[in-house]
């Protein structure tokens, strides 16, 4: 059912309600804002997802196997859902952690983006005064990179981020459900070329070239196993990290951002303005010897609204002892 604020959008113009929305979303601090129409998911993505999962590439992620239906036909999370409206929230560090001193991925030295992009989401409907709408940020069964490919965004990039053009790939991903018909974007290709700076660059080969890419290197797609990838073993896994990929953390205690370091489209990124993303100060001051001295009292003052508690205090403590003893 539509609320009466949402029957008054049907009889705008599609063009302009969809300006609006752009209008809006940039006003709110987004950097890109696309809209696709709500339909089911590409047969061959579909199968290359469910061959990733079924590799057992996904590691101990069993969520991402977790409502497939609704995962590969969004229409199934929202009754009379009809546009998908993709942004994407700039997270470049505009303070960086000293060097020589302990370091995170840069998603994670600000407030939980989970929080921040669906609160700005929820006020964009607002805004636009839709009372029926679903608001997600990495929190549903929703593949956001193909609905941000598909509203003309960007890209997926080798290093399997999304990546738009001259501004790069540190970005976080939302997506806002309507029940209305809007003005559709092109989807975007890939402009990675025969560029594999990213894959050089994993220092745990959890990145490597697949199928194709020796007769096509232009085209050729990249593998991902998230056993591998240090970002999946300093914040998902629950266990002890592997002695041969623990010894490639260098000093980053939380994360890896080596991938996205080495694009080169993320020469052109800019320091995000976002105030809630912004690191504090006492995480910024932080020294080699107060991370390996910091206890739960310290941890849950120093992350409390952070993503960084997703690793628990447990796992956090054991990358540091891991990359600093």
């Amino acid at each position: 059912m539509m609320d009466k604020k949402d029957i008054v959008f049907i009889y705008m113009d599609k063009k302009e309600l969809s300006l609006r929305i752009k209008a809006e979303a940039q006003n709110l601090g987004f950097f890109a804002c696309g809209i696709a129409k709500a339909d089911a998911v590409d047969p061959e993505v579909v199968a290359s997802y469910r061959k990733w999962i079924a590799g057992g590439d996904h590691a101990t992620m069993a969520y991402l196997e977790n409502y497939p239906d609704k995962r590969f036909d969004p229409r199934l999370l929202m009754e009379g859902l009809k546009s998908i409206v993709s942004v994407a929230l700039n997270y470049a560090p505009a303070s960086h952690l000293p060097d020589g001193e302990p370091q995170f991925a840069a998603y994670a030295l600000g407030k939980d983006y989970h929080d921040v992009v669906k609160n700005k989401l929820r006020q964009l409907s607002e805004l636009l005064g839709f009372d029926n709408y679903r608001a997600f940020c990495d929190s549903a069964p929703v593949l956001e990179r193909y609905w941000a490919v598909k509203a003309g965004l960007g890209w997926t990039g080798r290093n399997h981020q999304l990546i738009i053009p001259r501004a790069g790939s540190m970005f976080f991903l939302g997506e806002l459900f309507l029940p209305v018909e809007l003005d559709y974007d092109e989807p975007m290709t890939s402009r990675c070329g025969k560029c594999h700076a990213c894959v050089d660059a994993c220092p745990t080969h959890a990145l490597r070239m697949g199928e194709g890419s020796e007769d096509n290197e232009e085209k050729g797609k990249t593998c991902f196993d998230a056993r591998l990838c240090l970002s999946y073993q300093t914040i998902e896994n629950r266990g002890e990290i592997p002695s041969e990929l623990s010894e490639k953390m260098g000093d980053t205690i939380y994360g890896c951002d080596r991938c996205q370091a080495a694009c080169p489209w993320n020469r052109f990124s800019q320091p995000n303005t976002t105030p809630e993303l912004q690191p504090s100060d006492e995480l910024l001051n932080m020294k080699r010897e107060d991370w390996l001295a910091l206890t739960e009292e310290d941890y849950r003052r120093l992350f409390k609204g952070s993503a960084v508690k997703r690793a628990k205090y447990s796992g956090l403590m054991r990358n540091i002892h891991e990359a600093l003893d």
